[in-house]
């Protein structure tokens, strides 16, 4: 499909314009959108396994991580290691992980460039292939058939997720950055113990080896390890030796009389202690694998990783040795931290088939291109909301701008299809298709018990495909089902990525990349009113009140108040044009203002700030309180009548601000048009100057709404609470009799009508707002 183009220089080509945006309307209907879209994987992760004994270089990047809250078990470093190097702006980023009501920390570093063998290489991916087995399904049956498969596997020029994670050395085995001792772990041989023997003393009533599972094995090895039980089935990090317990003490009384150990074994499982002299072990349960990059994750169950138990060596099978608890605890963070670095690693590869080819001076941070593609259904602490919002206002911005210099000649209505034809989210969606950018699109939250453990070939297969414009692999790893809004929404928010960090250059470069071939300059606005304005308006008094805005062209301040149905021979036009104009500006200014004042909101707060601000309500009442209503040209008697009935209506509401949702009474959108023609008639006259707009506008809007002060839609947080309550919405039943409306909402639940209220009012939108409002107020005060 060609690219909506709407730059024009004459108007030769203005017919093109039309011609490329009808006959892409057209291809839109012609072909359905498909939402079942691939699922991108950086090809920075994916690589052919090494089958040859020559060695291979490794960058690698130290992960650290530093807890803001007070721990019993220390948190260690791990190293990644990549066969491919990580973009700069990806190899030093940090974020938080969230763990309970608190968070950790991660750092990345660059360490140092290393070249294994193939030999080294398989160690470790046995070594990272058991542990993250372990963390996640601790099926032991299940890894040794992986583990059995390996060696086949490093054989075969296949192509599969590949890096490395590894323990870090401490301070005692620097200068290496890797902890080989911890990495040589597994598989476990009791006949290797004094090869590793550490000169430990054991306690004084405990010899120096113990009996296990695995035979005779010294204390030093068993003090750190990690063990499997076969009689429960059950995993455990080995602590330490209880000085004070054997098989002969007696535990701690749980409900029931007090027994010895050995006891305890033989009559619950059926199992005689033979050494029951040995000191027991402390043992810690498994640390379970959970998604620390949600912004709000709540702990569902109780977390038993924290409690100890005890247990006698002759019932334990050491699985790896040494392997601390602090090591295993550290590695159960890192598939939420890998999957967060595979998300940056997608932005970074979207960036750069974006910017390929740029030839502007376009910069923009990895992280505002992740933000750009993470929908709400991630559930992390950042996500597209706030830059699809402000994306969207200056998508309708750029665009009215253009259609209104292009076609001159065009009436409002003519010029609002037009720009819907360009920004509805059909085009956007079949423009991000066409660019590839579902691929992308992050829109689920992370599980990371279907994290893909690196170097674990089986189950996993990869597609590869050439992305456009740069023509540069990326790789499949299967299908997702995305809505076409949800493209869509992306489209907007990479325009808003783009705006908030290369500013409006940047921003209708991406525009142009996605195939909205749009451009800002000026072009002449000819306009033919041979009428003296002064005549007709109080010009001086009008530009008072738009705070001391001097017209060079005062005749377009009379445009701005003209109404159609106020024609004379002197005036050819109304301010129907200019509030085509207008409208974008303003919410455009808008939007830009609240997201720059208020950086650190989260996200969503823009968008109903936005709504809260930008809406006929707030603009009729902003005319009403300036009296700008008085000053309307207008030969309707009903249109009078209808801004006379506003006026009143809107003398009880609170006049301290003009934002929100308050007016349950009907208004007259004209009063609301006319603050938007009054910002297109200032934007013209300034030579498309959107700050002269909004330093014109806003002494009327303020004060301006703020986080604090953000009023919610009643509609939409109906709808969020019916979505977060399971309610099932039935379809509203609306009519308008003798000029009143009447809305009906009915919320079901589990098959029976929860809430049924029927609201009336002078218009639909308003008897739909009182309607939700009620519904609101009942709930909550249940």
């Amino acid at each position: 499909m060609e690219p909506i183009n709407i730059e024009i220089d004459g108007t030769q080509q203005q017919s093109a314009a039309a011609l490329l945006v009808e006959e892409a309307t057209q291809e839109l209907a012609s072909e359905p959108y498909d939402d079942q879209q691939p699922s991108y994987v950086p090809p920075e992760l994916v690589k052919p396994w090494c089958s040859n004994d020559a060695s291979v270089l490794y960058h690698c990047y130290l992960i650290q991580m530093k807890p803001n809250f007070c721990s019993d078990i220390p948190v260690n470093d791990i190293v990644l290691g990549m066969r491919s190097e990580l973009d700069c702006d990806v190899a030093n980023m940090n974020f938080d992980l969230g763990v309970g009501k608190s968070t950790i920390t991660v750092n990345f570093k660059k360490a140092a460039d290393i070249h294994l063998s193939s030999e080294q290489i398989l160690q470790c991916r046995r070594f990272q292939i058991t542990i993250f087995r372990i963390l996640m399904d601790h099926n032991l049956q299940k890894l040794e058939e992986i583990l059995e498969r390996l060696s086949v596997g490093q054989n075969l020029e296949v192509e599969s997720i590949d890096y490395l994670l590894l323990p870090a050395a401490r301070m005692h085995q620097r200068p290496f950055i890797i902890d080989w001792e911890c990495v040589m772990s597994v598989p476990f041989r009791s006949e290797e113990n004094s090869e590793y023997h550490v000169d430990s003393s054991p306690p004084n009533n405990c010899s120096r080896v113990l009996h296990t599972k695995n035979g005779m094995v010294c204390t030093c090895r068993i003090q750190n390890s990690l063990v499997y039980t076969p009689h429960t089935g059950l995993l455990y990090c080995i602590t330490g030796l209880l000085n004070d317990l054997n098989g002969n003490s007696r535990m701690r009384p749980r409900r029931r009389r007090a027994r010895t150990y050995k006891t305890h074994y033989e009559e619950k499982h059926g199992i005689k202690l033979r050494f029951d002299q040995q000191l027991l072990l402390k043992g810690k349960f498994i640390f379970k694998l959970q998604n620390y990059l949600q912004s709000c994750r709540q702990q569902t169950e109780k977390d038993s990783s924290h409690t100890s138990v005890e247990l006698p060596p002759e019932l334990c099978s050491i699985v790896m040795s040494p392997l601390s608890v602090s090591n295993l605890y550290s590695f159960s963070f890192v598939p939420s931290i890998m999957h967060r670095l595979e998300s940056l690693l997608l932005a970074v590869n979207l960036k750069r088939m974006v910017l390929d080819r740029c030839t502007e001076n376009v910069t923009i941070p990895t992280i505002k291109v992740l933000e750009a593609i993470t929908t709400k259904h991630c559930q992390e602490n950042l996500h597209l909301e706030s830059l699809e919002a402000l994306g969207d206002a200056f998508l309708k911005y750029a665009a009215s701008q253009q259609l209104f210099k292009t076609y001159q000649n065009d009436d409002e209505g003519d010029l609002t299809e037009k720009k819907e034809k360009i920004i509805s989210n059909a085009a956007l969606c079949k423009l991000g298709c066409d660019c590839k950018l579902p691929g992308f699109i992050r829109n689920e939250c992370f599980d990371p018990k279907k994290w893909i453990i690196p170097g674990d070939y089986s189950g996993s297969s990869f597609l590869n495909e050439k992305l456009p414009f740069n023509e540069k692999n990326i790789y499949i790893r299967g299908t997702r089902k995305i809505k076409g809004k949800r493209v869509a929404d992306v489209v907007e928010a990479l325009i808003g990525a783009f705006l908030s960090t290369g500013g409006e250059i940047a921003a209708i470069y991406f525009m142009n990349w996605v195939g909205i071939k749009v451009d800002l300059f000026h072009i002449p606005y000819e306009r033919h009113f041979q009428v003296q304005p002064e005549k007709l308006i109080d010009v001086r008094h009008l530009e008072f009140l738009l705070n001391n805005y001097s017209f060079r062209d005062p005749s377009l301040l009379l445009e701005a108040l003209t109404h159609g149905s106020y024609m004379l021979p002197q005036i050819p036009g109304c301010y129907e044009r200019l509030e085509f104009l207008g409208d974008a500006v303003l919410d455009y200014v808008i939007t830009a203002h609240l997201y720059h004042k208020y950086p650190d909101m989260s996200p969503g707060l823009l968008t109903d700030m936005r709504s809260a601000s930008v809406n006929n309500i707030c603009y009729a009442r902003t005319a009403v309180r300036a009296g700008l209503h008085k000053h309307i040209l207008a030969s309707d008697s009903v249109l009078h009548t209808d801004i006379a009935n506003t006026v009143n209506n809107f003398a009880s509401l609170s006049a301290e601000s003009t934002f929100g949702w308050e007016s349950e009474t009907y208004f007259s959108e004209v009063l609301a048009d006319i603050i938007e023609s009054l910002a297109g008639a200032i934007f013209v006259d300034s030579e498309y100057d959107k700050n002269a707009v909004f330093k014109s506008i806003r002494p009327l809007l303020e004060p301006l709404v703020s986080p604090e002060t953000v009023p919610l839609n009643p509609v939409k947080e109906f709808h969020d609470y019916c979505q977060k309550m399971q309610y099932i919405m039935k379809k509203p039943v609306k009519s308008i009799q003798n000029g009143v409306a009447t809305r009906t909402i009915e919320v079901e639940a589990n098959g029976v009508v929860k809430y049924t209220h029927t609201s009336t009012a002078s218009n639909n939108d308003t008897a739909k707002r009182l309607a939700c409002r009620e519904f609101l107020r009942l709930s909550k005060g249940n």
